[in-house]
């Protein structure tokens, strides 16, 4: 059994944060909220080419930012 992994983002209508399947980057989409149509990024980091450069870049920055001391767990 497989499991989907999402990012969040934010619509830019509504301001909801809204739980996107990571296969869906690049894609428009709508809200189910308010209805509002928005493209499936990650604005936070950029978007690059390709969607694996987008998870692989989260992922970096996840642990260094866990390396860093003082930071809650």
């Amino acid at each position: 059994m497989s499991q989907t992994t999402f990012f969040v983002k934010e619509c830019p209508t509504c301001g909801r944060n809204l739980q996107v399947r990571i296969e869906y980057l690049g894609r428009e989409m709508m809200c189910n909220h308010c209805g509002g149509d928005f493209v499936a990024d990650d604005t936070l980091h950029g978007k690059p080419d390709d969607p694996a450069e987008t998870i692989i870049a989260r992922i970096d920055e996840l642990l260094k930012n866990s390396e860093m001391p003082g930071k809650p767990r």
